[in-house]
C-alpha cells in the first residue's frame, strides 16, 4: 500500500492524537503510522503523560467542538516576496484574535523568511512541499485546503494570483488553493507595475468573479529604490482584522450610534523624574471592555493609562500617565451615553514631586506630603450636565467584597458597580481570568447583586457590554 487516507475522525480521537504527537515531539502524520505499527507488532507504546480524556469524550456527538482548540483555523500561504517578513507579524495578530495558525510556505517564500520562525510563530509544523512523504500521505494538501475555516494568502503575488486564476496546481500552494472549499482571502503584493500590468488585473478581475475576497494592496514606497505607488501588502493588523469579518461576520449592533467612554490600566503618579506611584494593573480589562463595545457598534473612546496592551482596533485611545490627566481626557471626551471606569487610578500623589532625582542622604528619609488624587468616578457621577445616562464604576477589593463595593456605589453615585476580588491570591491583577460580581441600583432604591462564574476577561467583556445593551433597550423602550 503506497499511502493511507484517514477519513472522518472523531474530534476528540484527533485531540489525543495532538496531544500524544506534542508528547512525543512528532508530526500526526508520524505518530499515528507509529501507532499503526505498533499495533500490527502487538506491543502499543504508552502515551508520555499527557492527559486522558474524560469518558464522556470518548464518544463525542457528531456535532462537538474541538476539545483542543474550539476556535476558528487559519491555513496561512506566505508567497515570495519582500512583504513575507510581514506574514511573521500577521501570524501573531491571528493569533490575538483567537485563531489556530497553520502556514505554507513556497519555495519562494522561503527565500525570505524561514519555516522554523513562521513554525515558532504559530506553534505548529510549518508545510513547504508537495510530495513531503511526512504530510502527503494521507493527501496532506487536500486536508489543508479542508481542514481548516479560512485560507489567507499573504503575501500574494502575480505569479501565485496567475497560477489561481488560471487553475494550475504544481507546488503545494496551488495545490491547496484549486482544492480548497473554504473562503480565501488574497493580499497582493507586488511592484506598482506589476500591479497595473494588464494580464494581472485581468487575474485579479477573475478571482473577484470566483468569490475570492482581497484586502489592499496600500499605497506607499517600494523596496525598490525610488519607486512608490499602489502595491505594498496592506498591514497585518488591516489583514487579520479582515480575516475576522470574514470568520466571524458582524453580528446585531444594538449600541450603534451609541457613545461609550472607558478608563482602563493603571495611573503613575511621579515622585520625582524616575520615581512614581502606582499599582499593579494591566488594563486588560478596560481594554476588553472597549473592544466588545466597539464590536457592539458603540464609538467608544478609551482613556488608558500606560500599560503594555496594543490599542483595541477601530477605537480612539487616549493615552495619559497621572489621574489629573486621566480626568482631563474624560471630560474632553464628555458627553458619552454610557461611561465605565475600570482604571485602577492611584488615590494619592506627591504635593511636592521633586523637579530632580531625589538622592539618599545622611539627613535621613526624604519628606514626601501626600495629597489625594481626584476622584473621577465620583466626579463624573455627580456633574449637574452632561452626565452620562449609564455610569459604571469598579471595586477592586481585597476584603468585604460585597460590603465595600456597595459603600461605594453609594458614595460614587454611579449607577452600577462592578466588584472584583484582587487578592493576590486570585491572580486576577495582571491575570487573563476574572470573577465579578455585578451590583446595580434598583429603581425603589435597593440593590441587585448579580455573582457571575469564573471567566475571561474577554468573557466578562462581552457579558457586561451585552447587560448595557440591555439596559438601554429598556431605557429606550
Amino acid at each position: 500500500m503506497a499511502s493511507l487516507t484517514i477519513r472522518k475522525l472523531d474530534e476528540a480521537i484527533k485531540a489525543e492524537l495532538r496531544l500524544r504527537a506534542a508528547g512525543n515531539g512528532r508530526s500526526v502524520e508520524e505518530e499515528v503510522r507509529i501507532i499503526l505499527g505498533e499495533l500490527i507488532q502487538g506491543r502499543p507504546e504508552a502515551a508520555p503523560s499527557s492527559p486522558r480524556l474524560p469518558p464522556s469524550a470518548a464518544a463525542p456527538t457528531r456535532n462537538s467542538p474541538d476539545p483542543v482548540s474550539g476556535i476558528p483555523s487559519v491555513t496561512l500561504i506566505i508567497g515570495g516576496g519582500i512583504a513575507a517578513y510581514k506574514a511573521l507579524d500577521l501570524i501573531r495578530r491571528l493569533k490575538e484574535r483567537h485563531m489556530h495558525v497553520r502556514c505554507v510556505l513556497t519555495s519562494a517564500a522561503q527565500q525570505f523568511v524561514t519555516p522554523l520562525a513562521a513554525g515558532a510563530l504559530s506553534h505548529e509544523r510549518c508545510y513547504t512541499n508537495l510530495f513531503d512523504p511526512g504530510s502527503e500521505f494521507d493527501a496532506g494538501h487536500i486536508r489543508l485546503a479542508r481542514d481548516c475555516d479560512l485560507i489567507v494568502v499573504a503575501p500574494a503575488t502575480a505569479d501565485l494570483m496567475a497560477k489561481m486564476a488560471q487553475g494550475h496546481a504544481d507546488d503545494l500552494a496551488s495545490a491547496i488553493l484549486l482544492a480548497a472549499d473554504k473562503p480565501i482571502l488574497l493580499a497582493p503584493a507586488m511592484n506598482p507595475l506589476m500591479w497595473n500590468n494588464p494580464a494581472t488585473r485581468r487575474n485579479v478581475a477573475q478571482l473577484v468573479r470566483d468569490g475570492i475576497a482581497t484586502i489592499g494592496p496600500n499605497a506607499g514606497e517600494m523596496a525598490e529604490a525610488g519607486e512608490a505607488g499602489v502595491g505594498r501588502m496592506a498591514e497585518p493588523t488591516e489583514i487579520a482584522i479582515a480575516a475576522e469579518r470574514i470568520l466571524r461576520p458582524p453580528q446585531v449592533q444594538p449600541l450603534k450610534g451609541k457613545h461609550v467612554l472607558i478608563t482602563a490600566g493603571p495611573t503613575h503618579e511621579p515622585i520625582d523624574p524616575v520615581r512614581y506611584i502606582a499599582n499593579r494593573s494591566s488594563g486588560k480589562q478596560g481594554f476588553a471592555i472597549a473592544a466588545a463595545a466597539h464590536a457592539a457598534g458603540a464609538e467608544v473612546t478609551l482613556v488608558s493609562g500606560p500599560v503594555d496592551l496594543d490599542d483595541p482596533a477601530g477605537v480612539m485611545v487616549k493615552h495619559v500617565e497621572s489621574a489629573r490627566e486621566m480626568l482631563a481626557q474624560v471630560e474632553a471626551a464628555l458627553p458619552a451615553d454610557i461611561a465605565i471606569f475600570a482604571a485602577a487610578v492611584a488615590d494619592w500623589r506627591v504635593k511636592n514631586a521633586g523637579s530632580q532625582k531625589l538622592k539618599k542622604s545622611a539627613g535621613g528619609l526624604p519628606q514626601l506630603e501626600m495629597i489625594e488624587n481626584p476622584d473621577i468616578l465620583a466626579t463624573i457621577s455627580r456633574l449637574p450636565f452632561r452626565r452620562p445616562p449609564l455610569v459604571i464604576g469598579f471595586a477592586a477589593e481585597t476584603e468585604h467584597l460585597i460590603d465595600n463595593a456597595k459603600i461605594k456605589l453609594t458614595r460614587k453615585r454611579c449607577d452600577w458597580i462592578v466588584a472584583n476580588d484582587v487578592s493576590p491570591a486570585t491572580g486576577v491583577m495582571g491575570g487573563d481570568r476574572n470573577t465579578v460580581h455585578l451590583l446595580t441600583r434598583e429603581a425603589d432604591g435597593t440593590v441587585a447583586i448579580d455573582s457571575w462564574p469564573v471567566m475571561t476577561k474577554d468573557e466578562v467583556a462581552a457579558t457586561l457590554v451585552g447587560r448595557i445593551a440591555s439596559h438601554v433597550k429598556d431605557a429606550s423602550a
